[in-house]
């Protein structure tokens, strides 16, 4: 395993952000367990209710904390012992630190410090991350089903008043936050299954649902380090699985294949986006079936223009499609209900800005050897199986 020749890991930067990241993950899950969401449907107010953090929220943050880091930490190890192997330049993990966004962190990142020079090369370094952090998450998930506490552990949550008297009376959750006698319903952080947390979730009783999952701290970590593994696996540019996806089948198919998975989630986002804003338009009285429709074209317009660098016959067919898809998209409930998240704007904003679609070439091309196709092919059921098109939404 060879050295960093010419580089020089600065230990006490990584150190101190590998300890901050703990602090604000563990604040997080900590805040997490003691927090209860109140929503007032009468009078339309969000009323947000963290209670002080006593010990048995303080050891929720431990196991949320722990968990997450834990993931994160073999994910980039994965990368970095990959790319030592093949001798090339790379840092030790920076790990990133954010106590504003309900986790504590942003994930972590290695720096590779050089071009890698061929293929085989840059598919080792791009999968061996996800594929050593899906196992981490596999075993959290496991872990996290095998050990679900029984249902009257919700007696220990504060507020819940309506679930705990829909537990008391029908002895298991509700598939909907219930509506309490004064009209007030919860209303919290949902997250999207599955089809990997699905098929496990069906084994083992007392699973909370996808809108209490906040409260299980090992559970929901094993659900992120799920959640984070497919996002690294979005076949698009840099990302792994932009590197794996190039290394499988060459740069002309990874762009035909990367654009029109960019394509998917815009038309996703723009399902999203009509549901979302036609009803805040509606409340000051504007004309929402136009002013949305040409927001969104607009939206679609900048996006694909950047995607297709300016290829104005490309452009006006993904406008156009995208749009018309849109349209018979919002026809359906099932559509709505599946595949309606305006999120995938903001992502597909920072693939094209900054991921980029498109892959850079690679010097030596080379074909993979059949055990890395075989690699390849699990790499791509493993982003099926954790990949949700709505993944974090309140609701």
């Amino acid at each position: 395993m060879a050295a960093n020749d010419g580089f020089k890991d600065r230990y006490w930067l990584h150190a101190l952000l590998f300890l901050l990241t703990l602090a604000t993950t563990v604040f997080s899950g900590a805040q997490m367990a003691g927090r209860h969401v109140i929503y007032d449907a009468a009078d339309v107010l969000f009323q947000v209710g963290p209670v002080p953090i006593s010990m048995p929220f303080l050891l929720d943050g431990l196991l949320f904390g722990g968990s997450l880091l834990f993931f994160l930490t073999v994910h980039e190890f994965g990368h970095y012992f990959a790319a030592r192997l093949h001798r090339v330049a790379v840092s030790l993990p920076y790990y990133i630190p954010f106590p504003f966004n309900g986790i504590g962190t942003f994930g972590a990142v290695i720096r590779i410090r050089q071009q890698v020079p061929s293929m085989r090369k840059l598919f080792d370094i791009g999968a061996a991350g996800p594929l050593a952090g899906f196992a981490v998450a596999f075993v959290l998930l496991l872990v996290g089903f095998m050990t679900l506490p029984e249902l009257d552990y919700v007696e220990g949550f504060p507020g819940h008043e309506a679930l705990k008297d829909w537990i008391n009376r029908y002895g298991a959750f509700p598939e909907n936050p219930p509506t309490s006698a004064g009209n007030e319903e919860l209303l919290t952080l949902t997250i999207g299954t599955t089809p990997l947390y699905w098929l496990m979730s069906q084994f083992f009783a007392d699973v909370p649902p996808m809108w209490e999952m906040y409260h299980y701290p090992v559970l929901f970590a094993a659900w992120l380090g799920l959640f984070f593994t497919a996002l690294n696996l979005l076949p698009v540019g840099q990302l792994d699985g932009g590197h794996i996806l190039y290394a499988l089948v060459g740069p002309v198919w990874h762009l035909r294949i990367a654009r029109a998975f960019v394509l998917l989630l815009l038309w996703s986002g723009g399902i999203g986006f009509i549901v979302e804003v036609e009803p805040i338009m509606a409340s000051f009285s504007l004309p929402t079936g136009q002013l949305s429709w040409i927001a969104l074209s607009v939206i679609f317009f900048l996006y694909s223009q950047r995607m297709f660098n300016r290829n104005w016959k490309h452009v006006v067919t993904a406008v156009f499609g995208l749009t018309l898809t849109t349209a018979l998209g919002l026809t359906s409930d099932i559509i709505i209900d599946m595949f309606a998240y305006s999120g995938w704007l903001i992502w597909c904003l920072l693939i094209i800005l900054l991921i980029r679609v498109e892959h850079p070439p690679v010097a030596i091309m080379e074909p993979l050897t059949p055990r890395r196709k075989w690699l390849a092919v699990c790499s791509l059921l493993i982003f099926a199986l954790c990949f949700s098109f709505k993944p974090l939404y309140i609701g």
